[in-house]
């Protein structure tokens, strides 16, 4: 089973595609690129490159996988908008991820682990880990607040930041993303997990410059 794996809810963009059988998930290639202002001129070439590297052609593909985050608004809307375009061509189903499932499945971590990664604004999204089954979160909060207590390690690009030891990964991974995703269910709705209002507001009632 030949999977691409997409992320795009932290500063890496990235791509990667691999081979999934009965064992561990093989990666044939990936790319990842730490830019968080580049996710949508990234991500496709990287893919491209990918795919090439791995001597693979969409036609080839069986599923892909995508993370849903949580993660900066415009960050995510390309992942994910680059994964149901890609479904849709490829006629193929497209699962989603929780990002921070995809690190806590990289991490290789058998008991307690702490997940955390950058939500910008001093902030930080944070669920907690039995091995790679998820007991609590997505939430965000200032790391300060992150309750740390029964976990020894972290990972995640903030893990030092909540204050415990780090281990790999800091963001998501190909391989991690695959292991996370549920590829045996029928696929469920690709919705981004945006925990909290994009920055953007809408604009006001506009003041009338007329004067009386």
């Amino acid at each position: 089973m030949l999977v691409i794996a997409l992320d795009t809810s932290t500063p890496a963009v990235t791509a990667g595609l691999v081979a999934l059988d009965e064992g561990e998930p093989q990666v044939l290639a990936e790319r990842v690129t730490i830019n968080p202002r580049a996710h949508g001129e990234l991500l496709m070439p990287q893919l491209v490159d990918v795919m090439g590297e791995a001597g693979r052609g969409f036609a080839e593909v069986d599923a892909i996988v995508a993370g849903t985050g949580p993660g900066p608004f415009t960050g995510l809307r390309v992942g994910l908008a680059t994964a149901a375009a890609l479904g849709q061509a490829c006629d193929v189903p497209v699962h989603p991820v929780c990002s921070l499932d995809a690190i806590a499945a990289a991490a290789g971590v058998t008991g307690p682990l702490l997940v955390a990664t950058d939500a910008r604004r001093k902030e930080t999204y944070w669920a907690v880990y039995d091995g790679d089954s998820r007991l609590d979160g997505p939430h965000v909060a200032k790391p300060a607040d992150v309750p740390t207590e029964g976990y020894p390690v972290a990972a995640g690009e903030l893990a030092e930041a909540v204050g415990l030891p780090a281990v790999q990964p800091q963001h998501p991974t190909p391989a991690g993303l695959v292991a996370a995703a549920a590829l045996d269910a029928d696929p469920a709705p690709l919705v981004p997990l945006y925990l909290r209002r994009p920055d953007a507001d809408e604009p006001g009632k506009r003041k009338s410059v007329l004067t009386r």
